[in-house]
């Protein structure tokens, strides 16, 4: 009985990892396309940030939502609703004809970019919360497996899913440049969009339609009623993933362009740049140190490496001041020993929310802790401009160097053990 349950749980964890692939590639495609082609088109760089502030604004609402749907409707249910919006997104963006002008060009493209992020953030949920559903319905104490077997192999399980799918990501920035030579703006789109559709076909015809269905909560207290733990998460992701972006996704590639890189060097090393830092995230497992409840050796490595993290953009920050020669490559270095120290903590992070959250509500917990995530990206995307345009890449170096010494001052106050 154990061994085809455990069967079935690696079936549906194999069945989600391949769904949420096929999504990411065509995410990070989309995400290329829309920066290359408006980029052609002459729009300036906060223009371009301000394409994407929907699509992360949407991500908030749609984790929350999310997660409550998904308990109350089955989490095979959302994944699917998830994968039909990102293709009605495509769909949208394919229908903008050449000759609309730029004010309505952009407001289309920030409404199916707000389509997609919704869609985005329904899929992670789903994904993320069947990770810990199909893992305790198979490994958990009902299994007779010690929680510490269950932690290390929830780890692993976290760890290479959130790794592969930023790898996938990476290939999908590559994936996007390709398909806008061969094939046009419109004709990726609709490539795209037909290829999500075989994806969507494979998940309605393999995973159990009710997985995951469960009593939802009945209130807003209910709902916001997090464990301590989930609650602490939630809030240094905000800022976690808010100094990642704040100059990761328009200061640093409008400060390398500045230094004489073409785009498609910046735009190659930025893909990876996104794979070597999934492939690190699936090795995080291997790099901290497991513990017999799995919270007393990987809380306080949250900690570490939040604050091994903080010191990278400041360091960053005082070397572009003192006038450093060939600040694109020392900034390229730094940033990725900025990736690898990240990986790292998104990875530990993704473990421990599903370590505090409860089996039975999974998807709510997991859902509210991606709408920090949401909410830390947004706030990232809109500093990223404003303070690239104040102070250049300093003031966004800076901005991130504070915002981490704020996640590793949260993380102080982790719970270690499930009590």
């Amino acid at each position: 009985m154990g061994s085809t349950m455990a069967g079935a749980a690696t079936r549906n964890y194999a069945i989600v990892t391949a769904a949420y692939w096929g999504f990411t590639l065509t995410d990070g495609a989309l995400r290329m396309l829309v920066l290359l082609h408006f980029f052609r088109l002459g729009y300036s760089p906060f223009t371009l940030a301000f394409l994407f502030l929907l699509y992360e604004a949407a991500g908030i609402g749609a984790n929350l939502i999310g997660g409550w749907l998904a308990t109350r409707f089955g989490i095979a249910r959302m994944l699917a609703a998830g994968l039909a919006t990102q293709i009605i997104g495509f769909l949208m963006l394919s229908a903008m004809a050449p000759d609309w002008g730029e004010a309505l060009s952009v407001a289309w493209v920030v409404g199916a970019q707000g389509i997609c992020g919704v869609a985005k953030d329904l899929t992670k949920t789903a994904s993320k919360s069947a990770i810990k559903l199909t893992h305790d319905s198979a490994f958990g104490a009902a299994a007779g497996r010690t929680s510490g077997e269950a932690g290390g192999r929830l780890f692993r399980w976290v760890a290479w899913f959130t790794g592969s799918k930023n790898a996938m990501k990476g290939v999908g920035f590559f994936l996007g440049g390709v398909l806008l030579e061969a094939l046009g703006f419109r004709g990726a789109l609709w490539a795209m969009a037909a290829a999500l559709g075989l994806v969507l076909a494979g998940v309605v015809l393999s995973l159990p339609p009710l997985m995951g269905k469960a009593k939802a909560s009945k209130s807003m207290k209910e709902f916001f009623g997090k464990s301590r733990g989930v609650n602490l998460l939630a809030a240094a992701r905000v800022v976690l993933f808010g100094a990642r972006d704040v100059w990761f996704v328009v200061g640093l590639p409008v400060f390398l362009y500045a230094q004489g890189w073409s785009f498609p060097m910046v735009g190659g090393f930025l893909a990876l740049w996104t794979i070597g830092y999934g492939l690190v995230q699936a090795a995080a497992p291997a790099l901290v140190q497991r513990s017999a409840d799995g919270l007393a050796t990987e809380v306080p490595a949250a900690r570490l490496w939040s604050l091994l993290l903080a010191l990278v953009p400041a360091v960053l920050a005082v070397a572009l001041a003192a006038g450093v020669a060939r600040a694109d490559l020392v900034v390229t270095v730094g940033l990725c020993v900025f990736g690898f120290a990240f990986a790292v903590n998104s990875s530990v992070h993704s473990y421990l929310v599903l370590a505090y959250a409860g089996s039975a509500k999974a998807a709510e917990d997991v859902g509210f802790y991606y709408a920090a995530n949401a909410a830390g990206r947004f706030g990232g995307i809109l500093l990223s401009g404003l303070l690239y345009g104040w102070g250049g890449l300093f003031a966004c170096l800076i901005g991130s160097a504070v915002m981490l010494a704020l996640c590793w001052l949260v993380t102080l106050w982790l719970p270690e053990t499930r009590g």
